[in-house]
């Protein structure tokens, strides 16, 4: 008999309203459970619930499940009809708030005289009393209407949530004053009533022997209102910042766009209405609209709110852009490669919101714990009842005590403990540059110890680039030769032909006062000779630029050798016939690349290098980094088998990677890194993506991966403790129910105020950076720079000063990254250990 596949799954998001506290998050999962073969992670701080299902489990089906369990659900707008809405339709919640802030407002106005003269017996004139009654029927009846509402909606479906607590502390301590004063004696003229934080049976026994009668707690029917909606108050401002970042995110997406027709005219569009291919017209100060490419004109743009990049970075016909990204310089035409859902951008937004929608284990927990914790407490408060009135004390002592269990237990803080953080975690670091898909991916990053590197485009740039120019001593020096290197290299296809024409354009000295690429001189007469090299005339001199062959200048020969020790291809310059000068190509060495791999190992993370290319330029490039392990010649299975090694060795492995070859090592791993420069498959397969494509970022996410987990731990040590202790105090009667009330609420803001503390995060700082380049430089025995042909490669020479230019001649470096990158200027190039260079 053959076994059925399971059917696709259909992942469905909804908005749910009304939940308080952690018992309805566990309500309304549970609730969803019922449903066949439905699972459901619902968020307190989002006020979202991620619900996979089958296909023939309609969304309305769902709707309608989450209102049987006594909350409002709403399905998502589409994106286009969302984009199209004002800033007031698109925040339908901000009524809320408004109507929020004024219950609060009017509850303060009436429950603030009550206390004063409450707590403050000489304040006590004639029939005080009866007005304080007068000012807090409204605020037991208004202002806690919506507890009273929520808990009658909990008591229908037989769940009792914090809402309950609160609406029979409130009925409690108003019911018992109104007894008081109607049918207690507490209504006579002049009757004064002392103020005590503390509850017990001596003090209730008070009364009228000292000129005071039966209490009233009026103080707490107005105090206990007031303080909950202070604090779910600046608790909803709280838990809309954390999530400030996403929504920075999502206002970095132009909403019209200048398009140029194919008659050279240009119409205005609604974003929604672009297509791919179109072009777009990006002037000064504008966002680019989507992504592209750039097929007219030269500028810089500002990546530093998308991708967390600090400089400016140059672009020109052919680069790409990405959608959110500032033009700072000229006028640009850009061609949209992908629009709406398919943009960077897009991307981005989405893998922080599905962050958002996950649980950490620790939160499983509490949650787990919060579905019991009301109904427990509604047991300890009965007891407490029982107990002080069987122990022969006034029922007004053993009513306070009873209130103030009631209204100090606090399944909220539980319930934020994880998702408040997550939320400031997740935006902070797409703010840096950093992606990750959810809880289960910070922790992991907190407990790797292993991590697995690609070579190429993750190490190394990924694309060949000239490392080192050798000329003859008393010829024509290496800025001629390049010039005319270059300028052959022109007519070249070849990769190598073109890196040393790039190469040439970039730090030719014409550029160093201009923020244009230098216009190298036409070649004449040129052809190329398939496995020799290329032949032209440059202003009426024969340039040739081919294989090695034969003897060479001695200078050459060791710098032929120690390109071959390099795994460098090498290639030498003849101009009329005569050796010139020998050029090495390869592929270079991300700047980042030295201070990412230091601050791994000082974080305690063992680093391995496994890599499909050569033995020799993996061994110069572990050498240069200082890895130890190298794994060179690696197919996907062989990086996949050892993942399955490493892991099968106890360890816990991450793998970095931007290609196809390495998305079976990637999901194989306890964590998958991916590149933001690499394949769409390398990122699907991945837990987190370094947007900006720079390794140097992993040391970032590692560190707040790791502050992140202590921020939830002590997160949930508070929720626990908070109650472990305050519940004990309000039954022994130690605790007032006013005060009660301001410490629940207390409970809950500094959950959140410990989490919105992960907003304010930084990377490492810049000084960190440079005494990793000395300890760098320090351990591998100066090998900050890197060996043999590569050694020009780690080391940059500024022949401007501080102008931070860079001349052709820079010892080989031939591969500077940063703003202005055409010239030459340098960020973060001193590759052997990592300070920047402004």
């Amino acid at each position: 008999m053959a076994i059925e596949p399971a059917p696709p799954m259909t992942t469905t998001d909804l908005t749910v309203g009304g939940m308080t506290c952690a018992a309805c998050v566990r309500r309304v999962e549970k609730k969803l459970a019922k449903l066949d073969g439905v699972t459901a992670t619902v968020n307190l701080a989002t006020g979202r619930a991620r619900v996979s299902h089958p296909p023939d489990v309609h969304p309305e089906d769902l709707v309608a499940t989450v209102e049987q369990a006594g909350y409002t659900a709403t399905l998502p707008e589409p994106p286009g009809k969302r984009e199209r809405k004002g800033e007031h339709e698109q925040r339908p919640e901000s009524d809320d708030v408004r109507q929020e802030w004024d219950r609060l407002l009017v509850t303060a106005l009436l429950a603030v005289p009550v206390l004063v003269l409450s707590m403050v017996p000489a304040w006590q004139f004639r029939n005080w009393q009866w007005l304080c009654f007068v000012l807090a029927a409204p605020v037991a009846a208004w202002s806690a209407w919506p507890f009273h509402v929520r808990a009658l909606r909990g008591l229908r479906h037989s769940t009792a949530t914090m809402d309950t607590l609160v609406s029979l502390g409130v009925l409690a301590s108003f019911s018992w004053s109104a007894y008081a004063l109607f049918l207690g004696g507490a209504g006579a003229p002049g009757m004064r009533m002392p103020f005590s934080l503390l509850t017990s049976a001596a003090d209730a026994g008070g009364g009228a022997a000292d000129g005071y009668s039966a209490h009233l707690y009026l103080e707490a029917a107005v105090g206990v209102p007031l303080f909950v909606l202070a604090g779910r108050f600046l608790e909803a401002r709280a838990r809309h910042g954390t999530g400030a970042a996403l929504r920075s995110l999502a206002r970095l997406a132009a909403k019209e766009v200048s398009v140029r027709e194919d008659d050279g005219t240009e119409r205005l569009l609604p974003i929604e209405e672009l297509t791919v291919r179109q072009i777009l017209v990006v002037r000064p100060g504008e966002r680019v609209a989507t992504d592209g490419e750039v097929v007219e004109g030269n500028s810089a743009v500002d990546l530093s709110l998308v991708t967390g990049e600090s400089e400016p970075v140059e672009v020109a016909p052919g680069s790409a852009v990405v959608g959110g990204a500032v033009n700072a310089g000229g006028l640009l035409l850009v061609r949209a490669t992908a629009v709406g859902a398919d943009t960077q951008l897009a991307r981005i937004a989405r893998l922080v919101t599905d962050a958002q929608a996950g649980k950490a284990r620790a939160q499983r927990l509490a949650d787990a714990v919060a579905g019991v914790f009301v109904p427990v407490v509604l047991a300890l408060a009965a007891t407490v009842l029982g107990f002080w009135l069987g122990a022969g004390a006034d029922p007004q002592a053993a009513i306070t005590a009873c209130v103030a269990v009631l209204v100090v237990a606090c399944p909220c803080a539980l319930g934020l403990a994880t998702p408040t953080a997550l939320m400031a975690a997740t935006g902070r670091g797409a703010q840096l540059g950093v992606l990750v898909r959810g809880p289960q991916a910070l922790e992991g990053l907190q407990h790797i110890d292993t991590v697995v590197l690609d070579k190429t485009g993750t190490l190394t740039s990924g694309h060949m680039s000239v490392t080192r120019v050798t000329a003859v001593p008393g010829g024509l020096g290496k800025e001629a030769v390049l010039r005319l290197a270059g300028a052959v290299e022109q007519g070249s296809e070849h990769p190598l032909g073109r890196a040393i024409a790039a190469h040439a354009r970039r730090t030719l000295p014409e550029q160093a006062a201009s923020s244009e690429q230098a216009t190298l001189p036409e070649v004449r007469d040129f052809r190329a000779e398939a496995g020799r090299g290329v032949y032209g005339r440059v202003e009426g001199r024969l340039v040739e630029v081919l294989a090695p062959d034969g003897e060479l200048p001695a200078a050459l020969a060791d710098a032929l050798l120690a390109a071959e020790a390099a795994a460098h291809t090498p290639v030498v310059v003849r101009v009329d016939g005569t050796t010139v000068a020998l050029i090495e190509i390869g592929d270079v060495v991300r700047p980042g690349s030295y201070r990412a791999v230091d601050r791994l190992r000082r974080l305690g993370v063992h680093p391995v290098l496994a890599t499909g290319d050569r033995e020799a330029p993996a061994r110069a490039v572990a050498s240069a980094l200082g890895i130890d392990e190298v794994h060179a010649r690696c197919t996907p299975e062989d990086k996949a088998e050892l993942v399955r090694e490493l892991r099968a060795q106890g360890r816990r492995v991450a793998v970095v990677g931007d290609g196809v070859n390495d998305a079976a090592a990637l999901a194989g791993a306890d964590l998958g890194i991916a590149m933001g420069t690499g394949t769409d498959v390398a990122i699907g397969a991945a837990d987190v993506t370094l947007v900006r494509g720079d390794i140097e970022a992993l040391g970032d996410a590692v560190r707040l991966a790791r502050r992140t987990l202590g921020t939830i731990r002590v997160n949930l040590l508070w929720a626990f403790g908070y109650n472990i202790v305050t519940v004990p105090l309000a039954m022994v009667g130690m605790l007032n129910p006013m005060v009660a009330a301001v410490a629940m609420s207390a409970s809950s803001l500094l959950v959140v105020g410990n989490s919105l503390r992960l907003r304010a995060w930084q990377p490492a700082s810049a000084s960190a950076s440079a005494s990793a380049r000395d300890r760098v430089r320090g351990a591998y025995g100066g090998r900050g720079r890197v060996r043999g042909a590569h050694e020009g490669q780690g080391h940059v020479g500024v022949a401007h000063g501080d102008q931070g230019r860079v001349r052709a001649a820079h010892e080989g470096q031939g591969h500077v990254r940063g703003t202005h990158e055409g010239q030459g200027r340098v960020r973060g190039a001193h590759e052997g250990g990592g300070g920047r260079t402004r």
